[in-house]
């Protein structure tokens, strides 16, 4: 069976489909699968009936060992693999059937995404002290993040000459190596120069890359060592919020959106591939409603008093 899971994976790679974290995903979820078939004596894929496949169900909600059940987000995507691999089985190694083409999916609820408020992400920015050690690459770094709405593994990938200080954009490569294209103000391009010619040269001492963001060590910065720098810069702001780099990345959708910004743009300054998960940003404050709704309303508009 591990074979057939090592083929899936090949012609996963073969057809460019998802991210290295993706692909490895599936890995995990068929490899629990296969471990569970094992463990009940199944030694076959094609043996998989409903009933073996609603005892696995059953084992994913109630995990042993587990303080709390799994929630419905992660048996989604638990099956969304397996009819994946299934569906590949069936068209490459003849399989009659897929066990798991008419298991009901669990109902999951997206999450709103956290972010800041303008305020806050103003009061974070204007915090760093771009005098202090690291400081300039602190600050164009945390500019960049929220001017482009960057996820942060796409932060620590970018490489000097994906900068275009003329144009003021910057060419990100994102899931699925999908390239985008996004611009970002001015003042971004002040510190990243000052960055750039100043303090990178410094970090960089004998080593020889192209990445933009170097640690202290003169190696590419890790997505861990952002995070250190935004736990660091949130105690010096003294901002009383737990705050993580994708919270850059909503906090960017959502003041473009709030702004007027169009939809469809923002989903293509994401790289999201389906409108629907852009238009999770979509919430806004109740005095923004309001505010629409006065505006908008003809009933709302003037100073007519109604008896």
């Amino acid at each position: 069976m591990e074979n057939y899971l090592n083929d899936f994976l090949r012609f996963l790679r073969t057809q460019n489909t998802g991210s290295e974290n993706t692909i490895d995903g599936y890995r995990r979820d068929i490899q629990r699968f296969i471990n569970y078939l094992q463990s009940e004596g199944i030694t076959e894929l094609k043996a998989v009936d409903r009933i073996a496949v609603t005892g696995y169900l059953r084992y994913l909600r109630y995990p042993k060992g587990a303080k709390k059940e799994l929630g419905n987000k992660t048996i989604a995507r638990h099956l969304s693999a397996l009819r994946s691999f299934y569906r590949f089985l069936m068209e490459f190694y003849d399989l009659d059937s897929n066990p798991f083409e008419h298991i009901k999916t669990v109902r999951t609820y997206r999450k709103l995404p956290e972010f800041l408020f303008f305020e806050e992400m103003d009061t974070l920015l204007s915090s760093i002290d771009i005098n202090d050690e690291y400081g300039l690459r602190n600050r164009a770094l945390l500019e960049l993040l929220y001017a482009c709405g960057l996820r942060v593994s796409e932060i620590v990938n970018l490489r000097l000459n994906d900068i275009d200080a003329h144009d003021l954009v910057v060419r990100v490569i994102g899931k699925g190596d999908k390239e985008r294209i996004v611009p970002f103000y001015p003042l971004v391009m002040d510190y990243l120069k000052a960055y750039i010619d100043h303090e990178r040269p410094i970090l960089l001492a004998k080593k020889q890359n192209n990445y933009v963001f170097l640690n202290s060590r003169g190696d590419k910065l890790s997505s861990r060592g952002v995070q250190f720098i935004i736990d660091q810069q949130v105690l010096k702001a003294g901002l009383k919020i737990k705050v993580h780099p994708h919270m850059f990345r909503h906090s960017f959708a959502t003041h473009l959106l709030d702004n007027g910004a169009d939809l469809r743009v923002v989903q293509e300054l994401l790289g999201h591939k389906f409108l629907s998960t852009t238009q999770i940003y979509t919430h806004v404050s109740a005095d923004r409603l309001k505010e629409t709704y006065e505006h908008a309303h003809p009933r709302a508009k003037g100073d007519d008093k109604h008896e």
